[in-house]
């Protein structure tokens, strides 16, 4: 059976450098802090809608505290000055039977190097095996990268633009099975990640 806290795998960016993409772990709460500090206030303006360096407790327990079923986490980890680093993150969290909203951030200093792509098409096959049949998120609409990373995606995405922000939803049934179930289909579990 599949197990998304012990998920890992190794991929490599545009650039060829390699990203470790791995669940994230209770002990990363100062590496992610540090990851925040290291990202622009464009990028986290983008993630989180205000430029924010600093949280809450409650907010932290919110970003840390995460059970792999309702709400799951994946981080991106690379090595610098001989080190692992996270360089970037994305998350899910179930608010309906088959529907969670997703959230990604890459720091800057990584961006454009498919590491956007490589994270959601991690996190959209774990939601596949957990049985969603959509992902959908509120992006601004000048977020020009994370609408190429949800274009990119494979998934039949439809958007809606309300004011300065598009609600998009990507429906996770692979694209072949999406065009022959039709728009009332039911995903089934994946055999595979």
């Amino acid at each position: 059976m599949f197990d998304p806290v012990s998920y890992h795998v190794a991929e490599t960016l545009n650039d060829g450098r390699e990203v470790e993409i791995r669940a994230q772990r209770p002990e990363d709460r100062e590496a992610l802090l540090f990851a925040v500090s290291r990202a622009s206030k464009e990028t986290l303006y983008y993630r989180f809608l205000v430029a924010k360096h600093n949280f809450s407790e409650e907010e932290e327990h919110f970003f840390l505290d995460i059970d792999f079923i309702n709400h799951v986490v994946l981080v991106a980890e690379t090595i610098e000055d001989g080190r692992p680093v996270i360089i970037g993150g994305c998350r899910y969290i179930v608010v309906e039977p088959g529907r969670a909203e997703v959230a990604f951030s890459v720091i800057d200093a990584y961006q454009k190097k498919g590491l956007g792509t490589a994270l959601m098409r991690r996190l959209a096959a774990i939601g596949r095996e957990a049985g969603l049949t959509e992902f959908f998120a509120e992006v601004l609409s000048d977020n020009v990268p994370m609408m190429k990373v949800f274009k990119g995606s494979g998934l039949a995405m439809t958007t809606k633009l309300e004011g300065p922000v598009f609600s998009v939803s990507l429906n996770l049934l692979r694209p072949r099975e999406a065009a022959l179930a039709g728009p009332v289909a039911k995903a089934e579990p994946c055999s595979h990640i």
